[in-house]
């Protein structure tokens, strides 16, 4: 089993964060045998669909480049542009075959991870320096797997040109008494399908190179177990450092609570223990919303903020606990509790309005609330 530096085992699969590092690096998964295969394969098949125009290609270029040009001899300067000109006349006859290869050559790394430009691969490394990683490389496991590799691939590929030569030996002996262009013929087929056996034998020896690659690769990047916790605090954040940014957000929320006390209508209390503020606009809302709530401290803060900008305490405790309990600070309140608290605000209105000697101050009857979810009563 893979191991750390400090001999702790890999047993963890790598992590997205991980992976994409190391991609970033440059380190991706790569399977030359695949991309030996899709090279030669699309070349082949090219062959076989585009032959006969790269075959009449070919002829006019040898046509071309073998007649005499008489008038060189009176210019031996132009040599040089008649010569490139050939080359890139023989460029052009043989362009599919180059261009089927080179899409090719970029599909292998697409199958096998992405195409990745990584700039950090630039960088010297000087580990690779290292002869006992050299050594740990060649004499290690992945050194015992490109052996494997090395005998499997003669191995099919022999096996494919002994499956091709075994059967063709008799056309190959016929082809000293057949015509020239026949023999031609006969040759090529007999080397195309040489070709076809060849590249189905790196195909195959592809097809299992290719899922090995990519298995060793996330086997190198496997996790120990306190790696991946370290990993996890770096990305979530150290358990001081999210305890200490809750803390600040309490703090912050509290102090944003305490700025809208002054805009509540009443605060109803415990009257010591509890302290809930609420505010009503008719025009605006469709029931009271909560803009303060606390307990013990808190509710001491919120009934002194209250004082201060005489805003109306009134003392229901039972309803107290359980705006409490059940509302949430900028919400509407509970349905249950709209009957209590219009009573206490149709108080807290009646007391607004009474002036000395209008009559008897208004008193508030005692709000009843079932604590235990029943209806206000």
């Amino acid at each position: 089993m893979a191991e750390n530096e400090n001999g702790q085992e890999k047993t963890e699969q790598p992590s997205e964060k991980r992976l994409r590092e190391a991609r970033e690096k440059g380190d991706v998964p790569r399977s030359r045998e695949l991309a030996t295969a899709a090279v030669f394969g699309a070349a082949v098949l090219a062959l076989l669909a585009s032959g006969g125009m790269m075959a009449r290609g070919a002829l006019g270029w040898m046509q071309a480049a073998l007649t005499p040009d008489l008038a060189l001899r009176d210019a031996p300067m132009e040599l040089f542009g008649h010569t490139g000109l050939l080359l890139l006349r023989l460029m052009l006859a043989m362009a599919p075959l180059m261009a089927v290869a080179l899409v090719a050559g970029f599909a292998a790394p697409v199958l096998m991870g992405g195409l990745q430009f990584a700039s950090k691969s630039l960088v010297p490394d000087f580990k690779r320096l290292d002869p006992m990683a050299g050594l740990k490389r060649i004499y290690g496991p992945e050194g015992l797997a490109e052996l494997v590799k090395s005998l499997l691939r003669v191995l099919l590929v022999g096996g494919a040109a002994v499956l091709c030569m075994w059967p063709g030996m008799r056309l190959l002996r016929s082809m000293l008494n057949q015509p020239v262009e026949q023999a031609v013929r006969s040759g090529l087929g007999f080397a195309m399908s040489m070709l076809l056996a060849t590249a189905a034998a790196l195909l195959l020896l592809a097809a299992v190179d290719a899922p090995y690659q990519k298995w060793n690769w996330r086997r190198k990047l496997k996790m120990t177990r306190q790696e991946l916790r370290e990993e996890l605090k770096e990305v979530e954040g150290k358990p001081e450092v999210k305890g200490r940014i809750r803390q600040l957000q309490h703090q912050m929320s509290q102090r944003r609570m305490m700025e809208d006390v002054p805009t509540a209508d009443v605060i109803v209390v415990n009257p010591t223990h509890y302290a809930v503020a609420l505010k009503y606009d008719g025009g605006s809302m469709r029931a009271p919303r909560i803009v303060a709530k606390g307990v013990d401290e808190m509710a001491m803060r919120i009934r002194e903020v209250g004082e201060r900008h005489r805003i109306a305490l009134v003392s229901a405790p039972p309803l107290a606990r359980s705006l409490y309990r059940e509302g949430q600070i900028g919400q509407e309140i509970p349905v249950r509790l709209y009957a209590a608290v219009a009573q206490v605000l149709s108080y807290v209105y009646q007391l607004r309005s009474w002036r000395p000697g209008t009559g008897p101050q208004p008193r508030l009857s005692e709000v009843d609330v079932d604590e235990h979810g029943g209806a206000a009563r």
